[in-house]
């Protein structure tokens, strides 16, 4: 993947990667799932995106509390505490000799089906689990050029309809954004919510910078970021202004500066959405600044460990 928030250099130590699913870790070339998994057919089920650095991984409490409360929304039964998930999953590190560069997805579906059918109550026994680490960083040449984006035309949706808070499998809107934004030329879409102020991109938060201020949606209409969350709690901690607000795309084309959040990318500057540059091209001051404050809150949180 060459452009967009989750650009990253291929590795080939990911070729020989162990993969977690359901207790066992099996070979990249094995690691498989039923046709009837519940996940394949319908695409049910939750997942987190964790990051892996010095040998710890970044705010895994904040993970484990969406992941099961999402689950809990759903009415799935994950079938692991929350200590065996997290025990599943440092074993999974450990069987790769993982410490740091490493990204990792945790899924959960609602496990095997009798027959093709949405209806839960043909499924038969445990949820499904899988664990996939890898080598994985951020590319440095998207954060020092800037993101493209793009406005489409699919709206995040109301949650009286498919709560956009929800990590789910199901990920067909994001997935259209995304095509769309990929035939015209930009890396990530940008979707409107249902009344046509900015809500998010199709994979990462959205922020603008406005005479200093930093600003992002209210939070109604796009994923609870725990990337988002933190920029929100480190500007505010560091003097800058900072609201959670309504904003139209005019306001979005006159701001100074622009920026997404993501658990993998962590802050990448946005250089131009809908051919409007921001300032001049370059990742702005107060991006440039969030982006260094983000990096040291995890060294903070993911310190090296203790030589003997």
């Amino acid at each position: 993947m060459e452009s967009g928030a989750h650009a990253f250099a291929q590795d080939p130590r990911n070729e020989t990667v162990l993969i977690y699913v359901n207790g066992e870790l099996k070979p990249r070339g094995e690691a498989m799932v039923s046709v009837f998994d519940s996940g394949f057919l319908m695409g049910d089920g939750v997942w987190e995106g964790v990051r892996l650095h010095n040998g710890r991984v970044a705010f895994l409490d904040r993970h484990l509390d969406r992941l099961y409360e999402g689950a809990k929304a759903i009415d799935l039964d994950i079938g692991l505490s929350r200590a065996d998930l997290t025990a599943a999953l440092h074993r999974t590190l450990e069987a790769n000799d993982m410490q740091s560069g490493v990204h990792v997805r945790l899924m959960v579906t609602r496990g095997l089906k009798s027959t093709p059918y949405q209806d839960p109550r043909v499924n038969i026994g445990r949820a499904t689990i899988v664990i996939v680490a890898e080598h994985k960083q951020a590319s440095e040449d998207v954060a020092g050029r800037g993101m493209k984006l793009f406005t489409v035309h699919v709206r995040r949706g109301a949650p009286d309809v498919l709560d956009p808070k929800l990590n789910m499998h199901s990920k067909l809107n994001c997935i259209t954004a995304a095509i769309q934004a990929a035939r015209a030329g930009a890396d990530e879409g940008l979707m409107l919510d249902p009344h046509g102020f900015v809500a998010t991109c199709n994979s990462t938060n959205f922020f603008i910078v406005r005479k200093g201020a930093v600003w992002t949606s209210t939070g109604r209409y796009c994923m609870n970021g725990i990337t988002r969350a933190n920029i929100l709690a480190l500007a505010r901690e560091n003097g800058m202004a900072a609201e959670e607000r309504d904003f139209s795309l005019t306001e979005a084309y006159g701001a100074e500066e622009a920026f997404v959040t993501g658990t993998f990318g962590g802050v990448t500057p946005v250089r131009e959405l809908d051919g409007r540059i921001f300032g001049d091209g370059k990742p702005g001051p107060v991006t440039l600044r969030l982006r260094a404050l983000y990096r040291d809150l995890i060294e903070r949180e993911c310190p090296p460990p203790m030589m003997a």
